[in-house]
């Protein structure tokens, strides 16, 4: 997931990031084709250069690494509202057909069944950037018909990717385009709340180079290529 993620950042890419596959997936870019992709974590460091995954959006190092840190506020009102970041990775509980998310609640949400972390800067992400990346494990408890909540428009969701495959939009809904290795549709189809669309020119992922593999060990590994 993350190495199919990686390959949709490009040079110069000013990248919103999250904590775990987004921040895998957005350092798995810079150290291998695209170097100069800018990363900008919510905690207002831009241009973070961690050596090792950071454990959170406050970790020292993406201090210590960055080109400047600014105030959340001016993260948001400046840098995203202000139309600086160009894609931005998001995760959720639900998804529907639409790339719309829900990390609100499950169940009604004055009595849920479970209550999520929320959204957090998610809905201004969502809107704030040219390009949603979504990543989630491709499920039917989180690829539903419909959200228990809606706390994130799909507006701008151009990819999703499961552990499955690649979704893209066509005509506004999520639709299959790809396959990983030793995936087939009806394992997909059996994953989604929804009668999955399929695009007619299915194709299959791409294995993960032996440069992509070697960079991404070495960032579980902190550092050390070779172990």
């Amino acid at each position: 997931m993350a190495v199919e993620a990686s390959r949709r950042l490009h040079d110069g890419t000013v990248c919103f990031v999250g904590i775990g596959l987004p921040s895998l997936a957005a350092n798995l870019a810079r150290r291998t084709h695209a170097p100069g992709c800018v990363l900008v974590y919510e905690s207002g460091t831009i241009g973070s250069k961690p050596v090792e995954l950071p454990l959170s959006i406050g970790d020292g190092e993406l201090a210590d690494t960055a080109d400047a840190v600014v105030s959340v506020p001016e993260m948001f009102a400046y840098w995203l509202q202000g139309g600086r970041i160009s894609v931005g990775f998001l995760s959720a509980a639900q998804i529907d057909r639409y790339g719309n998310l829900n990390s609100t609640v499950i169940g009604d949400y004055a009595h849920p069944t479970v209550r999520l972390p929320g959204g957090g800067g998610a809905p201004e992400i969502a809107l704030g950037v040219d390009d949603v990346f979504v990543l989630l494990r491709h499920s039917n408890r989180a690829f539903v018909e419909r959200l228990d909540f809606t706390t994130s428009l799909g507006d701008n969701v151009r990819v999703v990717v499961t552990d499955l495959g690649v979704l893209e939009p066509r005509d506004r809904e999520l639709t299959l385009v790809a396959l990983h290795p030793g995936v087939d549709v009806e394992q997909a189809r059996a994953a989604t709340g929804w009668d999955l669309a399929v695009a007619d020119e299915l194709r299959e992922t791409e294995p993960p180079t032996e440069l992509e593999l070697l960079a991404l060990r070495a960032l579980r590994t902190k550092g050390h290529e070779h172990a």
